[in-house]
């Protein structure tokens, strides 16, 4: 397998500088991964099918893909919980299997590639740091097995993956936490409103206002944000016109 001639060379600087601009992009990560998915695929020769596995709280999924036959490999080693992209997004190692037939490390899953005209399989680790994040997976229909060449591009594609699987869990926090403040924020407003109405109810300090509503909270058991809401909605519709 020739991987290093010019043309090849062209293909994969432009698959990299599509790879940036959708990065840059800051689309969802399933769509980027589908993407790494797919220019892999497409650069790499005699790749039949691609797809990108994601390591995750609940274990391992596989988030982006080119078809069914990737996804009816990746789900047969995810229900088996054995095979080469499981090995790689969990070691962050590089996997190989130069000949399904001859296959001994994962059998079963050799044989049902076998069955699908799959041939050969790369899978590469998706490392951050010091953890791997998940594989990029490569599952080769034709020709001689993947070369150093061959590995080294599917590495490259590999670091795309990581830095958008990295990106995009760093947004997800950001996204949670801007969530929390404005929870926060909003918890405030309606606890200063509840203060307020009981100030000018009771005619009592702000610190006894807030007092009121804790104890009830206490004996209601629920959240403090909850009783001030309430004490709110009633104290607006205590004031709205009636029909006149």
């Amino acid at each position: 397998m020739v991987v290093s001639d010019g043309g090849l060379a062209r293909d994969a600087q432009a698959a990299f500088a599509e790879l940036s601009r959708v990065l840059l992009a800051r689309r969802p990560l399933t769509a980027i991964l589908g993407q790494v998915a797919r220019l892999a695929r497409d650069t790499l020769p005699m790749t039949g099918e691609a797809s990108v596995t994601v390591v995750q709280a609940g274990g391992l999924a596989t988030v982006g893909g080119t078809g069914p036959l990737a996804a009816t490999l990746d789900q047969r080693q995810h229900d088996a919980g054995l095979g080469p992209c499981l090995d790689a997004a969990l070691a962050g190692d590089t996997v190989r299997i130069d000949d399904t037939a001859a296959e001994t490390r994962y059998r079963d899953f050799a044989s049902v590639a076998v069955g699908h005209g799959v041939r050969g399989v790369l899978s590469v680790g998706l490392v951050a740091g010091p953890r791997s994040v998940g594989s990029l997976n490569l599952y080769r229909t034709g020709g001689g097995p993947f070369d150093a060449a061959a590995t080294g591009l599917a590495r490259a594609f590999a670091g795309y993956a990581a830095g958008a699987v990295v990106t995009a869990a760093a947004y997800a926090r950001s996204a949670e936490t801007s969530r929390h403040l404005r929870l926060a924020m909003q918890s405030r407003a309606v606890i200063e409103q509840a203060k307020g109405i009981l100030v000018a109810r009771s005619q009592c300090s702000p610190e006894e206002a807030f007092d009121r509503l804790a104890a009830e909270s206490q004996r209601t058991n629920r959240k403090l944000r909850e009783i001030a809401a309430d004490l709110v909605a009633t104290a607006q519709v205590r004031v709205r016109p009636g029909p006149g």
